[in-house]
């Protein structure tokens, strides 16, 4: 049986799940954002719930974002020498996720204020 590791579809199928996540996430975060919104809509903010609720979301985003990083740089690290990617591939892929999550943290902050 071929040691399907060695496989390069392999790596690829690992970063289409990091982006996966990353989509997810950002979902999450946008509507966080729009419920936390929702409640100063009105022709008069009424304090409630909605605040929370969001920025509860948009907290819930950011660690779906962080989660999916590591998982696939730990996967990375376990693929074989000769299938892993460059440090740059995997960089670039890593640098956007930890970029999110650090901007999801500055909305989930704004959402709260």
């Amino acid at each position: 049986m071929p040691d399907r590791s060695a496989d390069p579809r392999v790596y690829f199928a690992a970063e289409r799940t990091l982006l996966a996540w990353i989509r997810t996430g950002i979902g999450i975060m946008a509507f966080g954002f729009v419920v936390a919104r929702f409640a100063q809509a009105g022709p008069v903010p009424a304090p409630d719930l909605s605040p929370y609720l969001g920025g509860a979301l948009v907290a819930l985003g950011v660690i779906a974002i962080g989660v999916g990083a590591v998982q696939y740089r730990r996967f990375c690290q376990r693929l074989p020498l000769a299938v892993r990617p460059s440090s740059l591939a995997q960089g670039l892929a890593l640098m956007l996720a930890w970029a999110l999550v650090a901007v999801g943290a500055l909305l989930g902050v704004a959402v709260l204020r």
